[in-house]
């Protein structure tokens, strides 16, 4: 399957680069596309001397706009699937190759890399907070997805164009679970996935709150009247 990785930057310059060589290195088949949110700290500029392929936003948009920048992109360039890939080097780019096996094997419209297919989430605020995404996905589509809040997501050819031409698609849990209610069939894959060491989030502490909360307000009130 020809794929395209996209990769959101918002001021990854310390690790942009790393990112890039290790996945062109491990995953020389995949093609990437770095999205550059309005990076104030030179992550256009580095990017830029190192011949990357890259599409430059002017401002920042947010998570949700660079995504559908990447998507339209690999519409655009007739890719067959499309995978949302972290630019801080979290995400590793050996398990794209099982991904990719997964969706052609099962037919599924998006394969997450989960963190907790067989491993078991550790205690803490966040993996709270999944935990309840987990349930309220599993109360509102009747299926269990073990790892909602995992970045790593691989996305077939109709979702493809989906994402390009809808606006209110992020990528985010409670579209997936919109999703999944309207037909779309979800896999997991066994990962695992670093800390960040650098870079700056799209979460804060005080911003995973909200969107926690706002997740799964989104996914038991909002999506039914999408």
């Amino acid at each position: 399957m020809k794929t395209l990785a996209i990769i959101p930057a918002y001021n990854e310059r310390d690790s942009i680069l790393q990112t890039v060589s290790e996945l062109t290195a491990v995953a020389p088949w995949v093609d990437y596309v770095i999205v550059n949110d309005g990076s104030s700290d030179g992550t256009c500029e580095i990017c830029k001397k190192a011949h990357c392929n890259m599409i430059d936003l002017p401002i920042n948009v947010g998570l949700s706009a660079g995504f559908q920048t990447g998507m339209k992109y690999a519409l655009r360039k007739g890719y067959d699937c499309a995978l949302q890939f972290d630019a801080d080097g979290q995400h590793q780019a050996q398990y794209i190759s099982a991904m990719v096996s997964e969706m052609e094997s099962t037919g599924a419209d998006i394969v997450i890399g989960s963190r907790f297919v067989t491993e078991k989430k550790h205690a803490s605020a966040r993996m709270t907070g999944s935990a309840l995404i987990s349930t309220i996905i599993r109360l509102t589509t009747g299926k269990k997805i073990n790892d909602p809040t995992s970045g790593m997501r691989l996305y077939g050819k109709d979702l493809i164009e989906r994402f390009s031409t809808e606006s209110d698609f992020g990528p985010e849990p409670d579209t997936i679970a919109y999703l999944m209610r309207h037909g779309s069939k979800v896999a997991e894959v066994q990962v695992s996935m670093r800390d960040r060491t650098a870079g700056e989030s799209y979460l804060s502490f005080t911003k995973s709150i909200k969107y926690m909360l706002r997740t799964c307000i989104s996914i038991l009130f909002i999506q039914w009247f999408r």
